[in-house]
């Protein structure tokens, strides 16, 4: 470990100022390419949840914040989508050095973030209320929108500043004030974006980073009375407990939870493109991703070729630092995720699955620390083994074959999980059928991974609740009011009944 002198040091970001944490308790953030400590974060408690909680609060009662018109909030937003343009590379270095993700990937998906700000800076003065066509005489009605007040956002360690932005942009430009609680494994990034936040011209208290531990300040977040509204992406057993906190408040809450996700490949696809599909599906970003295609549902008639390439493709993937542009698998991101991976290759063994390629830790060639797993395929799974049913988030492939249409619809829903899938075929009459059938949020057809700004983005059953990205995103953090004018000028006949 690197000595505390040599750590880069950060603090919570409260109320437009940098703060220590009251507590005085820092956690340390480990690059997982080098196995040793880089920076530390504070590690937050109730109290600096609190203290967070209260200016957010302020800004959307006292400050600018609360009388700022649409437009002006969305030059804000727009202009911060600017800076974290400017600053793409660096953010994109820091993310790597945090969660070990390859910096060619970090890189472009940091070049693409600033679209959301755009996009909900545009979309900020186009919530419109409408007039109600009311059944009764003598009245006006007219629908308005509101801010649903503090967002207490909290998101997960693979794509940092990615949630940061689904959650946050949307909820900004709806006119709330955010806490935001990252990971205590990936908030570097955060706070490096509060100074731009800063810089752009949000008020104080409108954009808080308060970081910590799930338990003490993620669970103080969730149960702070003066929170109106909470986003959090990560499992869906800790979603489940939060979504339980989160009810006993009946707060809003939006869920963005695992995946289980298939990707259904058909004999008559383009099999080059296929192979292509399904090793992005499940191994760009290490398996590390909820709409990772983990299953992959073949017919059977093409199994047997289908398995032979992929093997031979991945078994040359290149391994190593993920900062340099030829290496294609980097490390797992933190020391209990990589422990998770390898118990998950163990129990795909002992239920029966054969382990085609991978299934053990990488060591040697050059590999600096600890958080290596070889990209591991299993053949010869069946949909109720453990390594088909539960989210590893690892770079685990599950091969599953099919005979035909029924059966892959079959295979592809008998899951807990509902968030994505994938089908290659050369049919589209086949395609529109199975994006039918299929119990997911997103379905991709002849590709996979495709995101954007503009396209809903959420899953059904345990997958979540709500939607982020696309127009109906900003309406997660809106309350709706219903406004009844009496044209009459006189007092009802009976004030007892209703009219």
């Amino acid at each position: 470990m690197a000595s505390s002198q040599e750590l880069e040091i950060y603090r919570h970001f409260i109320d437009g100022a940098w703060a220590d944490p009251v507590d005085g308790e820092w956690i340390e953030s480990v690059n997982p390419y080098t196995g040793t400590a880089w920076s530390k974060v504070p590690r937050g408690t109730a109290a600096d949840v609190d203290r967070a909680v209260r200016a957010a609060q302020r800004a959307m009662s006292e400050g600018p914040w609360a009388t700022m018109t649409a437009t002006d909030r969305g030059k804000v937003l727009r202009r911060f989508g600017d800076l974290i343009e400017q600053n793409a590379e660096r953010l994109a270095r820091i993310e790597v050095r945090d969660n070990g993700k390859l910096f060619t990937e970090m890189h472009g998906q940091l070049r693409y973030i600033p679209n959301w700000w755009w996009y909900f800076g545009g979309m900020a003065d186009k919530v419109e209320g409408g007039v109600v066509p009311i059944d009764k005489p003598d009245m006006f009605g007219f629908t308005q929108y509101e801010p649903a007040g503090v967002v207490g956002a909290i998101t997960a360690w693979n794509s940092p500043l990615l949630f940061v932005s689904l959650k946050c942009a949307p909820a900004l430009a709806a006119g709330c004030s955010v806490v935001l609680k990252p990971s205590e494994f990936t908030s570097a990034s955060s706070l490096e974006i509060a100074a731009l936040a800063k810089e752009a011209g949000f008020p104080d208290g409108v954009f808080n980073v308060v970081t910590g531990l799930g338990p003490e300040a993620g669970a103080a977040l969730v149960e702070h009375p003066g929170v109106a509204k909470i986003s959090f992406t990560g499992s869906d057993a800790a979603g489940a407990q939060i979504y339980a906190r989160a009810g006993q408040d009946l707060k809003r809450v939006s869920l963005e939870l695992g995946g289980k996700s298939p990707n259904i490949v058909f004999e008559d696809c383009n099999l080059d493109a296929a192979v292509a599909g399904a090793i992005s599906g499940i191994f760009a970003a290490n398996g590390q991703s909820c709409i990772a295609g983990s299953r992959l549902v073949v017919q059977n008639s093409i199994r047997e070729e289908f398995t032979q390439r992929l093997v031979e493709r991945v078994g040359s993937a290149r391994i190593g630092d993920p900062m340099l542009p030829e290496t294609e698998v980097g490390p797992i991101a933190n020391k209990p995720q990589y422990e998770k991976v390898l118990r998950y290759i163990e129990i795909a063994k002992a239920d029966g699955a054969h382990c085609a390629l991978g299934g053990k830790a990488a060591t040697g060639h050059g590999l600096q620390g600890d958080h290596f797993i070889e990209p591991t395929i299993f053949t010869d799974v069946t949909n109720d083994m453990r390594i088909a049913q539960e989210e590893v988030f690892g770079p685990i492939l599950s091969i599953i074959g099919f005979d035909d249409e029924a059966d892959a619809v079959r295979i592809a829903n008998d899951v807990s999980f509902g968030l994505a899938a994938g089908v290659w075929t050369s049919d589209i009459a086949r395609s529109l059928r199975m994006t039918r059938a299929i119990k997911a949020g997103m379905v991709w057809v002849n590709t996979y991974r495709a995101v954007s700004f503009m396209m809903p983005f959420g899953g059904m059953k345990r997958s979540g609740i709500g939607r982020e990205c696309g127009k109906d995103a900003i309406y997660e953090f809106l309350e709706t009011k219903a406004v009844w004018i009496s044209m009459a000028g006189e007092a009802p006949a009976n004030a007892f009944v209703m009219r």
